[in-house]
């Protein structure tokens, strides 16, 4: 979990006094990810990891584009060295790609390319699980929540509008996935 620790520590560094409330998201999404890690064998401390930093595009020292999937992967990047696996599932994550589109950043997203689709699922699923504030959230509630905060006029309810089928089928993915390596109750 060397991996992990150093990007806790980051985000930690990063969010907990100047942004708080992202902060408790980011460690919920954290512990939604260590949730999963039996479903993901060798990739389990990757997403643990991607997890605690998802959201670091947020800091003030990491706003660029404006879109904070890819800010947050730069800063990784470019100023931290990180892996560049986690650069990309940070880049990928959630709605990342239909709000590049909303804002013109397709080439900038794809400096992160290609997506690996399996850890995309499972740091939207963890995303997705967890509010605002931290607390485990259905899914489906977590979505309308955006939609409320946001408003139709706004980048990211349009973004999420579009990418809310395949946001629920990522998190249908990996629900099933979870389930196949859950062992067999035997009464």
């Amino acid at each position: 979990m060397r991996l992990a620790k150093w990007a806790h520590d980051l985000a930690e560094s990063l969010l907990a006094d100047s942004l708080p409330t992202r902060w408790a998201h980011s460690q919920r999404v954290y512990s939604q990810a260590l949730t999963l890690a039996p479903a993901l064998g060798d990739d389990a401390e990757l997403l643990a990891a991607a997890a605690i930093a998802h959201d670091v595009g947020y800091a003030k020292v990491a706003v660029d584009t404006g879109q904070h999937m890819i800010d947050g992967a730069r800063y990784l990047r470019d100023v931290v060295g990180a892996d560049p696996r986690l650069c990309s599932v940070v880049a990928f994550h959630t709605s990342s790609p239909w709000e590049a589109v909303e804002l013109g950043l397709d080439e900038a997203l794809a400096e992160f390319g290609p997506a690996e689709p399996a850890l995309v699922d499972a740091i939207t699923y963890c995303d997705l699980t967890s509010s605002p504030v931290g607390a485990l959230v259905d899914p489906a509630e977590r979505l309308k929540e955006v939609l409320d905060r946001y408003g139709p006029d706004h980048v990211v309810f349009r973004a999420v509008s579009a990418a809310r089928p395949e946001l629920l089928a990522r998190v249908a993915r990996i629900r099933e996935r979870s389930h196949e390596v859950q062992p067999s109750r035997i009464s």
